[in-house]
């Protein structure tokens, strides 16, 4: 098996840690929310053992990278340099770049502005969606009105920091195994009312899933016992900022060679149409819905995701 390999370069003024595999054409595999390059674990390996050099950094804000203070640093535009620093640091004209949930739209917007750098792209959980027509919040709040949405409580600095740091072990637990609080569809989540927290109403779940273990789960607490929620809650408050400085999302398709992969019960299904990505990614080979898994989908089915992320990377040429 694979040995990963952890080292920490400087790209784009601030130190990202990554964990690495395996050697050849190189894979870039970005996490989301809340995170690290862990969740890649599963991946890291089977890449290398399939004859590509895979990195997955700990994103700006997470694990052992640096954790910028301002909210600003967390914009889109700092994790775009980031991204591309880093394939110069590592000497690569090109990459294919893999992400999940907010690493997804990393991926899409890495794609969708350096189309030089990035020769082909899968996204994971949340798909592109080019630009909306107001700002993320307007939106919004336009969609939920008085319900309860978990993005618009993560907006106020300092509120979403201290419910979840409360109780790290529990968050996670909760998160990762349980109901999360993103998921809309929940009655419990639907049910909350303003002044409600994420964790509201919600219990951690005693036995864990097959795919998550004891160790595991003590792995990411202890990540983010380290880093804290702050700069991860960031990326959630320059949502508007990015509307105002990316405006060339609303006429940019994705023409580089596509790959789309959602877990059946992943809760982001009910936010996010699919079929609305299609025009704006012309060559989107396949929708892979991932029968019975949930949102952290490359973890929950490690071997077929795995198998289609290899058999995508395949058809390219090397």
């Amino acid at each position: 098996m694979a040995e990963i390999r952890h080292r920490t370069v400087e790209t784009n003024g601030i130190h990202l840690h990554l964990a690495e595999a395996g050697e050849g054409p190189l894979v870039l595999l970005l996490h989301g929310w809340p995170e690290s390059w862990y969740s890649w674990r599963h991946q890291l390996r089977a890449l290398a053992a399939a004859g590509y050099h895979a990195v997955a950094p700990d994103v700006r804000g997470y694990g052992q990278s640096d954790k910028p203070g301002a909210i600003e640093a967390y914009s889109m535009k700092h994790l775009l340099a980031d991204c591309v620093g880093l394939l110069d640091v590592l000497g690569e004209k090109t990459a294919v770049v893999v992400g999940h949930d907010w690493g997804a739209t990393m991926a899409w917007t890495c794609a969708a502005f350096h189309p030089d750098r990035f020769r082909a792209v899968v996204g994971m959980s949340v798909p592109y969606l080019g630009r909306p027509p107001m700002p993320p919040t307007q939106l919004f709040q336009r969609m939920f009105g008085e319900q309860w949405f978990y993005i618009l409580y993560f907006q106020q600095p300092g509120v979403a920091e201290a419910e979840l740091e409360a109780d790290i072990p529990r968050t996670m637990r909760t998160l990762l195994a349980g109901v999360a609080g993103f998921d809309t569809t929940n009655d419990v989540v639907r049910a909350r009312k303003k002044g409600d927290g994420f964790l509201t109403g919600l219990a951690a779940p005693r036995t864990l899933p097959d795919w998550l273990t004891e160790e595991d789960l003590a792995y990411v607490v202890k990540e983010l016992q380290g880093s804290g929620f702050r700069g991860g809650l960031n990326r959630y408050r320059n949502m508007d900022r990015d509307w105002e400085e990316l405006p060339e999302l609303a006429t940019t398709r994705i023409e580089q060679p596509a790959l789309f992969l959602i877990g059946e019960k992943d809760p982001g299904r009910a936010m996010a149409p699919v079929d609305l990505m299609k025009p704006l990614v012309p060559r989107l080979e396949e929708v892979c819905v991932i029968p019975g898994a949930g949102h952290w989908v490359q973890q929950e089915r490690a071997a077929e995701v795995n198998a289609t992320l290899l058999a995508f990377l395949e058809k390219l040429p090397r």
